[in-house]
């Protein structure tokens, strides 16, 4: 029996978000798995796994903001911006916690940001990281991304700090270390991140992947996805055949049921003409 739904994984550092892809796809057996939201191998937490019609959801799932909690260190950078690279720059400028607040306050809000060389954004169908380790000359393009809230926890050491960002879809947290850092009139190295948010998703609701190897895991059915008001058809044959069926509803969008209350996917209504946009069945 194939296996559609979404199980969260709480992802351990030094495994890439495709490797923990494969080992969750072996273990339940499915059918077809993939992920919502890459994060680096040095990443941990929150990682949403789609399995079986599941992996529908990408284009769903690809602008949901993020939550991150994560340290910074100040006083030098790196190749790769975090503590994995090798040593590009230093000085003796010691931050002081009122004075990155200060600055984090300057960076909520939308703007443009530059992604890291040493990142999985492609580039004419490669990705950065590999064209960078080549020794090819890289010429990347700022994003827009959204800052919706940005706190200083608590600082740990010297020039060393724990952050919690929420912030849009794209955004690299390594990247914002070295803006931030550059505000302060130093360098900056991410030295630890984890994801606790995605989208409506916690990180508490998570488990391992020792958890699903012992069998204690839960899958979430795919309409509980969805925010939209439920629609309960008796033309289902009609919608699975991609034809319009007269309906008497407002316009909008909708969860699709049949009358044994069977989730069919995510249709449209215009015009009390109803369509199945994404079939989930």
């Amino acid at each position: 029996m194939e296996i559609n739904g979404i199980i969260l994984i709480n992802k351990e550092s030094g495994f890439s978000s495709n490797q923990v892809v494969n080992k969750v796809k072996y273990l339940l057996k499915a059918n077809k798995a993939g992920h919502l939201g890459t994060l680096d191998v040095l990443g941990r937490g929150l990682l949403p796994i789609t399995l079986g019609k599941g992996t529908k959801l990408f284009d769903y799932f690809l602008n949901k903001d993020k939550v991150y909690q994560t340290v910074f260190e100040f006083g030098y950078t790196t190749t790769t911006l975090d503590r994995e690279g090798k040593i590009t720059d230093k000085n003796d400028v010691e931050v002081s916690l009122e004075q990155l607040q200060a600055v984090c306050k300057t960076f909520i809000g939308k703007q443009d940001q530059m992604p890291p060389i040493f990142s999985a954004k492609k580039i004419n169908g490669k990705k950065a990281y590999e064209l960078a380790r080549a020794g090819m000359s890289i010429e990347l393009k700022p994003k827009q991304i959204e800052i919706y809230s940005l706190q200083v926890l608590k600082q740990l050491d010297v020039n060393k700090f724990l952050l919690e960002v929420h912030c849009s879809s794209g955004t690299y947290i390594r990247s914002l270390c070295r803006d931030i850092a550059s505000k302060l009139g130093t360098y900056g190295v991410m030295q630890d991140i984890l994801r606790t948010k995605c989208g409506s998703f916690d990180i508490k609701e998570s488990f391992t992947i020792e958890d699903i190897e012992q069998g204690k895991y839960k899958i979430i059915p795919l309409d509980i996805v969805f925010d939209y008001e439920k629609l309960i058809t008796y033309e289902a044959d009609k919608l699975l055949n991609g034809q319009l069926v007269n309906i008497d509803y407002q316009d909008g969008t909708y969860k699709i049921y049949t009358d044994n209350y069977l989730f069919l996917g995510i249709g449209n209504v215009k015009n009390k003409r109803l369509k199945l946009d994404m079939r989930l069945i």
